[in-house]
């Protein structure tokens, strides 16, 4: 653990990048030079204008020196400077030993020392000669001279950024046209077209004007003038209203019967099992076959059902007691998480490290590095 409760930081963490030191850098240069003016000005104030000037030039120099030495004990002790704070930035030791932890008085002493002789007004020759040693340092850890001979390198603490999934757009909602389905035709049903059409039986006028049209028919036409005209024959009564037909009975329906449930889909054949392989620094190799919990006694949760239990020694203690875990899931794909320990996890991939969050599940492929506390584990993919 470092200062403020804090965990160190591991040395594959992410090396900052210049433009940031860049800014840190010239954040704590303006508050230098800021309380640097503010000791010139009282001095002037109270001394030189007084023509005391070795009292003025005594409290000068005793300013400088003090805020050189809380510049060393801030960034040995915590590898922290107000620049540094402000950009998520840390100087840490990049020695085998103390790797991750912070660089200790002594060794802050010699690189403060360093930076601030390059930092003499010297027209900038100075700085930018430090700042492009680092930026050509082929072991890409960007550290300047100042850093080489103190065993140091500036690392990126800020958390990672965590992606979130991007949501689907909702799909168009349907449109219904009202007037399309109040104009279109109703379909029979089928009780509508078994039920026989009975005709309407004729109503009293129209029998009478039958009966009528009949006599008409059969009245004796006129004769001669000579003759006697006939008696006139008498209408036909009318002819009675015929009685409406019964309805025809209805068939009887057959009892509706349930309809055969659809076959069943298809289901996709089962995604092959991929075949993972991890190999520890200490030696311990094996095919990932289930949840694999890693730590220096890792224990599992209550109901958890563990496949592999990797216990791993640690001799800087920066290994949790259950640190993290890791299994294959469902598509094939090797998953790891950290759980929540003290000092992180750290995946390295093509080089390129980056610290995992708690309890944020990460997918990793072949030839990756994670790094648990001062254990690293190799991944392969096998054929």
């Amino acid at each position: 653990m470092s200062v403020a409760g804090l965990p160190a930081p591991a040395v594959e963490a992410a090396i900052a990048e210049p433009d940031r030191r860049f800014y840190a850098f010239a954040i704590d240069r303006v508050i230098a030079w800021a309380i640097f003016a503010a000791a010139g000005f009282a001095a002037w104030l109270i001394f030189f204008r007084n023509d005391n000037p070795l009292p003025g030039v005594g409290l000068i120099a005793g300013v400088v020196l003090a805020v050189w030495l809380v510049g060393t004990v801030l960034t040995g002790s915590g590898g922290k400077t107000p620049g540094k704070m402000a950009l998520g930035l840390r100087v840490v030791s990049d020695d085998s030993g103390t790797a991750g932890r912070p660089i200790g008085v002594g060794k802050a002493f010699v690189r403060q020392a360093l930076l601030g002789l390059c930092t003499i007004p010297t027209l900038g020759i100075g700085t930018a000669t430090f700042a492009w040693v680092a930026a050509m340092d082929d072991r890409g850890r960007r550290q300047g001279w100042h850093d080489r001979r103190a065993g140091s390198v500036v690392v990126d603490v800020r958390p990672p950024a965590v992606v979130e999934a991007e949501e689907e757009a909702p799909a168009p909602r349907r449109i219904v046209n009202l007037t399309t389905m109040r104009l279109k035709q109703a379909e029979a049903t089928p009780e509508r077209a078994e039920r026989p059409q009975t005709p309407a039986a004729p109503t009293q006028s129209a029998a009478q004007a039958a009966a009528e049209a009949q006599a008409a028919q059969t009245q004796v036409p006129a004769p001669i003038a000579r003759q006697a005209p006939a008696a006139p024959v008498p209408p036909a009564p009318p002819a009675p209203a015929a009685p409406p037909a019964p309805p025809a009975p209805r068939a009887a329906q057959p009892a509706a019967q349930p309809a055969p449930p659809p076959p069943p889909a298809p289901t996709a054949p089962p995604a092959a099992t991929a075949r993972w392989r991890v190999t520890f620094d200490t030696g311990q190799s094996f095919v990932v076959e289930g949840l694999a919990i890693v730590g220096r006694g890792p224990e599992p949760r209550p109901g958890e059902e563990v496949a592999h239990r990797v216990a791993l020694s640690s001799s800087d203690m920066s290994l949790s007691k259950t640190h993290a875990q890791f299994q294959v899931a469902a598509d094939g794909t090797l998953v790891v998480m950290d759980r929540g320990s003290t000092n992180g996890t750290t995946l390295i991939r093509k080089g390129a490290a980056r610290a995992l969050g708690a309890r944020r599940p990460a997918a990793l492929v072949d030839g990756d590095k994670v790094k648990f506390g001062d254990r690293t584990m190799d991944v392969v993919r096998e054929a």
